[in-house]
């Protein structure tokens, strides 16, 4: 993958500062440190750093259409190129290089604004049509590209990341309490809303317009939805009564994608944690492809959470040599600093620093490309809340119990657990939909607000619902099997919102890697979104059609193997003895400043942790409380105010803003 950015004067009126242009592209040189390129020609102005993968020759950016009236510049992987080129030659489109790219501007000759039809991968773009005069900003379907932006006065910036706009002088870094809220309702950032005041994420599905009148009137800017996540309507979807037909179609459409994301110009690698996600991923990545791709695994160095075993056992099965990275406490504290300088948010999940540091291995090794297994989960119900869901709804099936939500209320009050007001919660359901699984994981880290929140960030909490931020229809959501509701929210929040980003495309690009992902393939998705959810959830087994597949292809140990969430300990900031920058990130003086938190709640909590039971809900909520207040504080340091901890020197970069929101004079 690779970098894009832009600026665009709205009144078109101005030349865009080409020095301004230049910084956010050099902001992004670890996206792409293999070439740069520019369309500087008055404005709009579009930039791109490349990571070259396929088309190494020629595939600079940004790329045209024959007369050059459309230009493009572009962030990703369209895995069906050669086929889509092909088409587009027979309908007189011409050709200049063997790029990817190439194929935006023809599809956009072809179909305008349903080009989105068409594409098939990963992808965030910037497609400026001079005839048309109008800039077409899009993300792929389900967000495995970032695209942020930005409106300062007439000025309008994107990028495909934050600090590429900070870099530009034009947007100062200033925070927005609302991010930071999101972190601690998701512990995941899925947009629109940042933690940069006047910045947003553009959603998984949708693309922005930019529409220029007569010289003089300024541009129209309009947000246009191509695509959202779907499921039948109850009793709608498909029963798959015949097993076999079902499992081959699926393995067919696997398959495809597991090959179509093996075409590269350069050697493919895999993740393999020993799951069944990850194995099966290279399990028929070395089948496609022989000898067996290399595989790259990390050894969390703690006995809960290490699958060093079970991945020998795959990487032995399919005869591949596994590259085994070891990550433990003391990892966790060193990477964190630069786990957020990548990410650009409060990173609660530590696992993703893990994630950090395998990806600098791959590039060490001299690798670009990764598969990776992200994407089962979302589909196939394979989180352990799923579970705890259906067992708990067995409540509301017994006669003379008040059912499952009064039970998990006598839970939180029998724990002594802080609690919001019971019209709060009745807001955050009518928000999705009714209740779903995500709820009782979420509600897990919201608790986190009442223990930690200063009182002007309680208020804020109180007010604003991060839940209306996701633009639901919740009216579409009652329509669906329950179990697809919760695999939706998942889908738009947990997926794009961490996954795709902190354990995905913000660590892998940071040391210049991009990671693909079979199981987010359009017609894997589209195959397994009409199956009746007993083909996702059969009692309490999860994933189940996908350990039915893998049966073919794994040792039966591997397919059946209960879902272990990859995690790093959460107790890494809080062992003793602690780094010097963690307590005065944590210090009395610090928190001050910041002004999220409470200083006495932190100090408090910060005691009474270690004494309760290890592994206990209510100490893993405060844990996960306690990290979100340290990565917060981290990345205020970071971007906002250098002067809360003493890192060490070089460790952190601050970013440069010369103008500090206002727009700069032309260069």
């Amino acid at each position: 993958m690779c970098g894009i950015a832009g600026i665009v004067d709205l009144t078109d009126e101005r030349p865009v500062p080409q020095k301004s242009l230049r910084d956010m592209a050099q902001a992004l040189f670890h996206r792409g440190p293999d070439e740069d390129g520019f369309f500087d020609r008055g404005n709009p102005g579009l930039a791109s750093r490349r990571l070259s993968i396929v088309g190494l020759m020629d595939g600079r950016q940004p790329i045209s259409n024959e007369d050059g009236s459309i230009h493009v510049v572009y962030n990703g992987e369209l895995f069906d190129y050669p086929e889509k080129r092909t088409q587009l030659e027979a309908q007189g489109h011409i050709f200049k290089t063997h790029c990817d790219t190439e194929i935006i501007p023809h599809l956009w000759e072809q179909y305008g604004e349903r080009m989105f039809d068409h594409l098939r991968g990963q992808f965030a773009l910037a497609l400026w049509d001079e005839r048309r005069r109008c800039l077409i900003l899009a993300r792929d379907r389900f967000g495995i590209c970032p695209l942020f932006w930005s409106r300062q006065g007439d000025w309008f910036l994107f990028a495909s990341e934050v600090k590429a706009l900070l870099a530009s002088g034009f947007v100062a870094p200033r925070p927005d309490r609302k991010g930071i809220n999101q972190v601690f309702t998701f512990f995941a950032l899925p947009g629109p809303a940042t933690c940069f005041e006047g910045v947003r994420l553009l959603l998984p599905g949708r693309y922005l317009k930019l529409q220029f009148g007569n010289r003089g009137q300024a541009a129209n800017l309009s947000q246009h939805i191509y695509f959202d996540i779907d499921f039948p309507d109850a009793g709608d979807e498909d029963p798959g009564r015949d097993a076999k037909k079902v499992i081959d179609g699926f393995e067919e459409v696997f398959r495809s994608a597991v090959e179509l994301r093996l075409r590269a110009d350069v050697p493919v690698v895999s993740y393999l944690s020993g799951g069944v996600d990850s194995s099966i991923v290279v399990a028929m990545a070395c089948q496609v492809r022989k000898p067996a791709i290399p595989t790259f695994t990390i050894q969390i160095r703690d006995p809960k959470f290490d699958e060093r075993r079970e991945a020998e056992v795959v990487a032995g099965h399919v005869g591949a040599d596994p590259v085994v990275v070891p990550f433990g406490n003391d990892d966790v504290l060193s990477h964190y600093p630069s786990l957020i300088r990548a990410a650009e948010c409060p990173v609660v999940d530590t696992s993703c620093a893990a994630l950090l540091r395998l990806a600098a291995k791959v590039n060490e090794l001299g690798y670009k490309v990764a598969l990776t297994g992200e994407g089962a989960d979302e589909w196939l119900a394979g989180y352990p809340w799923y579970k705890v869901d259906r067992l708990l709804g067995f409540f509301d099936l017994l006669p003379g119990l008040k059912g499952s939500q009064q039970v998990r209320r006598l839970f939180l009050k029998v724990t002594r657990a802080p609690q919001f007001p019971w019209h709060f919660v009745r807001r955050v359901q009518d928000a999705v939909g009714g209740h779903n699984a995500w709820l009782d994981i979420y509600g897990l880290m919201s608790m986190s607000k009442l223990r930690f929140y200063s009182p002007s960030m309680l208020e804020l909490a109180l007010e604003h619902l991060p839940y209306h931020d996701l633009e639901f229809d919740p009216a579409r959501l009652r329509r669906w099997h329950p179990l697809n509701r919760a695999l939706y929210l998942g889908a738009r929040v947990m997926l794009p919102g961490l996954l795709l980003s902190c354990k995905g495309d913000r660590v892998a690009m940071h040391s210049s890697v991009e990671t693909r992902y079979p199981f987010l393939d359009e017609r894997v998705y589209a195959y397994l979104a009409r199956l009746h959810p007993r083909w996702k959830m059969r009692g309490f087994c999860d994933k189940y059609i996908l350990r039915r597949m893998s049966e073919r292809w794994l040792p039966k140990s591997i397919a059946w193997r209960r879902k272990a969430m990859f995690r790093a300990p959460l107790d890494s900031f809080h062992l003793d003895p602690l780094p010097v920058f963690v307590e005065q990130l944590l210090s009395d003086e610090s928190l001050r400043k910041t002004g999220y938190f409470n200083a006495d709640n932190v100090r408090f909590w910060r005691e009474r942790y270690r004494h309760m039971r290890a592994g206990s809900p209510q100490r893993t909520s405060v844990e996960m409380g306690l990290v979100g207040v340290v990565a917060t504080q981290l990345w205020h340091h970071i971007f906002i105010d250098s002067t809360l901890a003493d890192l060490p020197a070089g460790r952190i970069a601050r970013p440069t803003s010369r103008h500090m929101g206002k727009a700069p004079a032309a260069q």
